[in-house]
């Protein structure tokens, strides 16, 4: 079960790849400034991943007319995810879990997916700008998506 919402989300530093090299990104940057959207998503270079952060990239712009950030979590290295985006033109935030702790965090563990080893569920949160989570999916198998309506009306509130 992910975290309730009402709870107050986790802060995070994780990394992403950019051009520039390794750069971190914080959840707190946020605070005070604008809502969150987090997106956990098992598996790089997978049919449903890809769809589902190509279809978030194609739309960002409705997220941020929202005032949402979205951050993608993935338990693949920043070196992957980088490569992953380039192929699919994915331009969504990309931060790397590989220790799995900000999965653990939000108790979104996928465990043994296709008996490779554990990883991210599928899980949707908002965080708001107040630094509580105001939406809180975990989606059945790995292959759902999240109600991405309901996450947009959690934006909207």
């Amino acid at each position: 079960m992910p975290l309730a919402v009402g709870s107050k989300a986790p802060d995070f530093t994780l990394k992403t790849k950019t051009a520039d090299g390794l750069k971190d990104v914080k959840l707190s940057d946020n605070f005070g400034k604008k809502q969150t959207v987090l997106l956990f998503f098992p598996l790089a270079y997978t049919g449903v991943c890809t769809a589902e952060m190509c279809d978030i990239s194609n739309g960002l712009s409705g997220y941020a007319n929202l005032g949402a950030d979205v951050i993608a979590i993935s338990v693949d290295s920043p070196f992957t995810q980088e490569a992953w985006a380039k192929a699919n033109k994915i331009t969504v935030t990309l931060v790397s879990d590989l220790n799995k702790t900000v999965t653990k965090a939000y108790d979104v563990v996928f465990p043994m997916l296709a008996g490779v080893g554990d990883t991210s569920a599928r899980a949707a949160f908002v965080i708001g700008a107040d630094g509580v989570i105001k939406y809180a999916e975990q989606t059945p198998t790995p292959k759902d998506l999240p109600d991405f309506v309901k996450v947009k009306a959690a934006l909207a509130k």
